[in-house]
């Protein structure tokens, strides 16, 4: 059996491995590091994929979510609404715009954020909501968008996990993960579905105005060289790393059935185990029989509810097994966000995730030897 990894990036590498090492020895060969033409094409290729009107790159996922925020104009104080549950990242650029973060609880069965939580947490100060869409599902963004609507709120979708995803609305609209709202951002960091070779992100809207305003605060705040419009940033995503995901693009769709289909094959063997949750896949399949892109799988994310999580990871690891658990801390607990306006009351959910949540390893390379050795180790640990 081949070594087990949580991510396997070189056997993914293998399969692209000429048309990458072409395009970057091209780019040496150009000096084009900067805005060169892998990058305009990048960025017409993703928004045709993902039928966009604006795909703006920039150097990292955070930066995508910080520039959003600026790109919207939001003032020190404002309220910016997000789950609880996630990485540091989404609430970090909150606080380092002086915004005031507002963290809620999470659903129980698909990690993202409640919409009733968001609703409660909702006040004359509040001006944007940012839902993440973990592990590779779509937060409910029906509900999100009509809160949205009512209130005049901005919708920032944290699309990091879930790029080439699809959202399925209750009016049977399809539309991929990080369009819907008033903008999306995502990260391209390696292990991400659709990952390059270092640092990258980009930003999504389909409205032309907030598309202008952002292409310009990606670029020192210029439209012109040495004239200065906007405040703005230095976040470029670089030509090698465009060239990398150019290679990917076109893949993407196949990465991610891969994805469905080891998903599919861990939660058929978890499905009658009393002690173990599966992640819920919240497309109605009787109306979308074919909605394998709901949910793409950036984590496989496990429920152990007998108190055997943290044995169960030493267990794997113990048996040359990687793991991870996202995420160990929720935010309100963190030394940097800490705040005597959370109690702990208003968290139970995350507050019991963080005891049970356990990520197996999710990668495009995974073969039916491995997924039976991992499961069987899973099983037997917890049901001794």
């Amino acid at each position: 059996m081949k070594k087990i990894q949580m991510v396997d990036l070189k056997g993914q590498y293998e399969g692209i491995k000429t048309e990458v090492n072409e395009a970057i020895s091209e780019i040496l060969d150009t000096s084009a590091f900067i805005n060169g033409p892998h990058v305009h094409a990048f960025q017409n290729e993703l928004e045709e994929y993902l039928d966009v009107k604006h795909v703006i790159p920039c150097a990292n996922g955070t930066d995508a979510l910080q520039i959003c925020m600026m790109g919207f104009g939001l003032q020190p104080g404002d309220e910016v609404i997000t789950a609880d549950f996630t990485f540091a990242a989404t609430v970090e650029v909150i606080g380092l715009l002086n915004l005031t973060p507002v963290l809620v609880d999470v659903e129980p069965d698909t990690f993202n954020i409640d919409v009733t939580a968001i609703e409660k947490a909702i006040t004359p100060k509040t001006k944007a909501i940012v839902p993440v869409h973990l592990f590779g599902q779509c937060a409910n963004m029906d509900e999100i968008m009509s809160l949205a609507d009512k209130h005049n709120l901005y919708v920032i979708e944290d699309n990091a996990q879930a790029i080439g995803g699809s959202y399925y609305s209750k009016d049977g609209k399809k539309q991929k993960a990080g369009t819907i709202g008033h903008v999306g951002a995502t990260s391209f960091f390696p292990s991400k579905n659709l990952g390059c070779y270092g640092d990258g992100g980009a930003i999504f809207t389909n409205d032309d105005d907030l598309a202008h305003t952002i292409r310009g605060i990606v670029n020192h705040g210029m439209y012109k060289r040495y004239y200065h419009d906007v405040v703005g940033v230095n976040s470029r995503l670089d030509s090698i790393q465009a060239a990398v995901l150019r290679a990917k693009l076109p893949k993407l769709d196949f990465y991610n059935q891969k994805r469905w289909e080891a998903a599919s094959k861990y939660s058929q063997a978890f499905k009658d185990q009393e002690h173990i949750l599966v992640p819920k896949i919240s497309c109605d399949f009787d109306t979308h029989e074919n909605a394998f892109d709901c949910h793409v799988f950036h984590q496989y994310t496990l429920r152990i509810l007998n108190g055997k999580r943290d044995g169960l990871v030493q267990h794997l690891n113990n048996n040359g097994v990687p793991s991870g658990v996202y995420y160990p801390v929720p935010l309100h607990r963190q030394k940097a966000y800490a705040d005597e306006r959370y109690n702990e009351d208003d968290f139970p959910v995350t507050n019991l995730l963080v005891k049970e949540v356990i990520s197996l390893p999710m990668h495009t390379e995974l073969d039916d030897e491995q997924i039976e050795f991992i499961t069987h180790l899973v099983i037997d640990f917890v049901n001794k």
